[in-house]
């Protein structure tokens, strides 16, 4: 050890530069460089560790955040609303009418002669329904006859006058007023015979009313008088005899009271409709709504409409029938069907509470037909909101929730 040293120092003696008193600078021996470098090595793994450590317990510590919060937020259930039909089909009742219901009266006095037809027969029009004796009527048209044709000779020999006097007068045989005199009495004449003809016109008029036709075609629902029955006309203070009732039955009139609320819907010619009757089970007969009132009944709140229901064989439907309306009415806003235990009853408008972004929006909505278990929902919602299912009483806006179950349109509802 003592050699060694003296060595060191023979050399550091040596290679020392003349003129300066200090050693010369050395590298740092090799054991010292490989401390060093173990040194900083440690050091990195100890700083890895910590780095770990510190970032495992960071996420640690937002988990734990996310599972307080999972837990602290109530969870909830939501549906998606189903879309209602477009075409929405309303049952209302109906009275079947004929197109055309007429009673036939006479227009003449006089007593029943003959009758051609009964109850159920159908006829056509202008065919002889009955003939009314009227014997006062006829002798009255005869007298109207006989004046007419007095006043008609009086015409002619006035005529005759007028025209000779005419001549007589151009050549100066008689005075002016002759002519004027002849000239005056044929045309006083020619009034008599125009008022004596209408005369016998009107008389002709009331003879031609002793035989009744049929206005229209037909079937005869009702016979009020016999032969030999006293026909009054309704000329006097006794009230007029209604001799048959006829109806038009090859096309029916049925006309409905349709709802308020339905009344935008229902167009003429474009709402589809149908009857169906308790005698003819399972079957439905096609009719074609022709006309509305165009105005709601204040007193009923409702717009009378009018269907026309072909029927040919005037045989399967009777007039005065009860029938159910079944109409096809078109939607003019969308609707949507939810859950009725969805609903929320507050103070306020109907609601439902809506889970948007996982918050809570509460909608006012507006209800439309209750089906019991579902109710129709006819504004207030869309296609893209889940609606809560049996929301609780403090449900508020803004409330953070957990949607734990959702059902898609058509699943059957909690």
């Amino acid at each position: 050890m003592a050699g060694d040293e003296a060595s060191d120092r023979t050399i550091n003696e040596q290679v020392r530069e003349p003129g300066t008193t200090s050693p010369p600078a050395f590298p740092p021996q090799r054991g010292s460089h490989r401390s060093w470098v173990i040194a900083l090595i440690a050091l990195a793994i100890v700083g890895g560790v910590l780095v770990f450590g510190i970032l495992s317990r960071l996420k640690d510590e937002g988990n734990l955040r996310k599972a307080v919060a999972q837990t602290s937020a109530p969870s909830v259930s939501v549906v998606q609303p189903k879309r209602g039909a477009p075409v929405e089909e309303v049952i209302l009742p109906g009275n079947v009418q004929p197109f055309i219901s007429s009673p036939i009266y006479a227009r003449t006095d006089g007593y029943l002669k003959k009758w051609y037809f009964d109850i159920g027969a159908h006829v056509k029009a202008g065919e002889l329904l009955a003939v009314i004796d009227a014997p006062e009527m006829d002798q009255e048209l005869a007298q109207a006859k006989s004046t007419l044709a007095t006043a008609q000779a009086n015409l002619e020999l006035a005529q005759i006058t007028k025209d000779r006097y005419i001549i007589l007068f151009a050549k100066h045989a008689v005075p002016q007023q002759d002519r004027d005199n002849a000239i005056g009495t044929y045309n006083a004449d020619k009034a008599t015979v125009d008022a004596d003809q209408a005369s016998v016109q009107r008389y002709a008029a009331l003879v031609s009313f002793e035989r009744i036709y049929a206005p229209f075609e037909g079937v005869i629902t009702a016979r009020n008088t016999d032969i030999g029955d006293l026909i009054n006309s309704g000329s006097n203070t006794a009230p007029k005899t209604d001799l048959f009732n006829m109806v038009q039955t090859d096309i029916l009139r049925v006309y409905v009271n349709v709802p308020e609320e339905f009344s935008r819907g229902v167009k003429p010619g474009q709402t589809q409709t149908d009857l169906a009757l308790a005698e003819f089970p399972g079957r439905r007969f096609p009719g074609k709504l022709v006309r509305t009132a165009e105005a709601i009944n204040a007193s009923t709140r409702t717009l009378l409409v009018e269907i026309d229901v072909p029927n040919p064989t005037s045989t399967a439907l009777f007039s005065g029938s009860y029938a159910e309306v079944h109409l096809k009415i078109a939607s003019q806003n969308p609707t949507y069907i939810i859950p009725a235990n969805t609903l929320l009853f507050r103070t306020q408008d109907l609601q439902v509470g809506v889970v948007q972004n996982g918050k809570v929006i509460l909608k006012n909505v507006t209800p439309g037909h209750d089906f019991g278990n579902e109710i129709e929902i006819v504004a207030g919602l869309g296609d893209s909101d889940h609606v809560i299912v049996n929301p609780s009483d403090s449900l508020v806006n803004g409330q953070s929730v957990q949607v734990v179950n959702a059902k898609l349109p058509g699943d059957n509802p909690q």
